[in-house]
């Protein structure tokens, strides 16, 4: 087993949207910048990764599958973010679930839902990055590709500034 330097939990509320779209641009972008990250997501409560983040995604060139003997109301998605990486495995789960890091990680909170309401993060760092949630776009009566539109400019916000951030953090390790 793989030992990680940091492992990197992104919590939103429903574990739904923002944090599946935060965790997945981030371990891409670790990988593009050599950065020995490990990327998770939780929520306070578990729903399901939404259809419309999972197709956000894939309008980014992410090969994404359903894994097999998936639970249909909380499917697990395998996204590649490279060929020579395993697949992340994304479904919507709390704190406590089993593939939740517990020590040694960084709690970064996508929502002010989470970030206000979250349970205390024990053993780890909080670090609040809030994003406008993209279910606003739910609710609007416009075509669906408008909807789905919505959600890619959020995904590609959250990718834009993990691509960043994981850009600067390399060139402070490559200075150590």
């Amino acid at each position: 087993e793989e030992i990680w330097k940091t492992n990197l939990n992104f919590i939103c509320t429903h574990n739904s949207r923002r944090s599946h779209l935060a965790m997945v641009w981030a371990q891409t972008a670790a990988d593009i910048n050599d950065v020995n990250v490990k990327t998770h997501s939780w929520g306070t409560e578990a729903t399901a990764f939404f259809h419309r983040s999972v197709s956000a995604l894939q309008q980014s060139w992410f090969q994404i599958e359903t894994e097999k003997l998936s639970d249909s109301q909380n499917p697990v998605y395998l996204v590649k973010t490279s060929e020579d990486k395993d697949a992340l495995r994304c479904f919507s789960k709390t704190f406590d679930h089993p593939e939740s890091p517990t020590k040694n990680f960084g709690a970064v909170m996508v929502c002010d839902n989470a970030d206000t309401n979250c349970p205390a993060v024990l053993d780890g760092t909080k670090i609040s990055v809030r994003y406008v949630d993209p279910k606003i776009a739910d609710e609007w009566n416009v075509p669906e590709e408008v909807k789905v539109a919505h959600y890619k400019e959020r995904s590609d916000q959250i990718g834009s500034e993990m691509l960043y951030v994981f850009s600067e953090a390399s060139k402070i390790l490559s200075q150590r």
